[in-house]
């Protein structure tokens, strides 16, 4: 698959290093070209081999994956409605009032990945996806020796298939939980998972992890 990445910080660069090591293309998405191409750069040392550039813009792919804040990835939604027409759109923000850390911005009856379908119309296929995995084990698609679970909701089941088939050659374990309207319980996973890393010391270390 040609995968964008908007945003390419700890978490954009932790999903593209994934996205490579499954053998997937990745195009880094900023505004600004210079940030965007040293990013590109970046992973082209760590896979020679490996599909990474860099734009400016949304480009026309087979999956856009939002690695940004809850506004911003509003932001682009609305910017980008027309690239992203027929895409599989990935949200992995977690819509935390970042000044408080004690509540989420979102009403209860809806998420962040809701209201970017909703910005987005139809025409694009929302899926909820890494909002409850860190970057730092995401780099590297484990914690703890085990493989990551990354939890994933949505409407479509083509599209939760490719997330699924993304997240799998990255050498993790995809679980799907339902529809679109249960990233609601994973945005409140995600915002306590995070809340919990300072009062437990767990240094972003730590993993949410499924067993049987």
């Amino acid at each position: 698959m040609k995968i964008n990445i908007v945003g390419p910080g700890n978490m954009g660069r932790a999903i593209a290093t994934r996205a490579l090591a499954g053998g997937h293309g990745v195009c880094l998405v900023h505004p600004d070209a210079e940030r965007g191409r040293a990013a590109a750069a970046e992973l082209k040392q760590r896979f020679p081999d490996g599909d990474a550039d860099s734009a400016t813009t949304t480009q026309a792919a087979d999956m856009t994956v939002l690695a940004l804040p809850y506004e911003t990835s509003l932001e682009v939604a609305r910017s980008a409605r027309a690239t992203l027409s027929g895409q599989v759109v990935v949200d992995i923000c977690n819509p935390v009032d970042f000044s408080t850390m004690d509540s989420r911005v979102t009403p209860a009856d809806t998420s962040a990945a809701e209201q970017i379908q909703q910005t987005l119309g139809t025409d694009a296929m929302v899926v909820k996806a890494f909002n409850t995995t860190f970057a730092g084990l995401l780099a590297t698609g484990e914690g703890h020796g085990l493989p990551l679970d990354v939890l994933v909701a949505g409407d479509h089941s083509s599209a939760k298939a490719k997330v699924a088939e993304l997240i799998s050659s990255g050498a993790m374990r995809p679980l799907d939980v339902g529809p679109l309207r249960r990233a609601r319980e994973l945005e409140a996973l995600g915002f306590l998972h995070i809340s919990v890393q300072q009062p437990l010391e767990l240094n972003w270390q730590s993993a949410i992890k499924i067993l049987p």
